[in-house]
């Protein structure tokens, strides 16, 4: 199965969601700001409209996976605001995705990005992942 005869160049998705102190800079460790939204927040929304968009749309037991993600956070957003994050299918080339991503809050344009998923076999994947668990076990760090 590939990617390219699943999605279509263009197709896009948006998801919405009202801020609240969970998102803030303060409970993701990532700062000392409690008002306003964290990075990692909006960058976890853009990636689950891309999800979205994307497994949606596959044969039961396919998923993506994010590999790549580039995301400029332009602008503050407080506590209360709810922000807009629209996805959009720029690429399809065999099993890789590349999506262009724009968030926005009531002001305006708060952040943009590129992200890159891969269709696989989830079944797949968990073995690999078993497999790696595996080789950790015995281990002293």
């Amino acid at each position: 199965m590939r990617a390219i005869d699943t999605f279509t160049k263009g197709e896009s998705l948006t998801i919405q969601k009202k801020i609240t102190e969970s998102d803030t800079a303060l409970k993701y460790g990532s700062g000392k700001l409690d008002t306003l939204m964290a990075t990692p927040s909006l960058v976890a929304m853009m990636i689950e409209a891309s999800s979205k968009l994307l497994d949606e749309k596959l044969p039961e037991g396919f998923i993506t996976v994010g590999k790549v993600a580039y995301v400029d956070h332009e602008k503050p957003t407080y506590l209360g605001e709810t922000v807009s994050v629209t996805v959009t299918i720029e690429e399809c080339d065999g099993v890789k995705v590349v999506l262009s991503m724009k968030a926005f809050d009531e002001v305006g344009l708060i952040g943009i990005g590129h992200h890159h998923r891969y269709v696989v076999n989830k079944e797949a994947l968990l073995k690999k992942a078993r497999e790696r668990e595996i080789l950790l076990q015995n281990r002293d760090f």
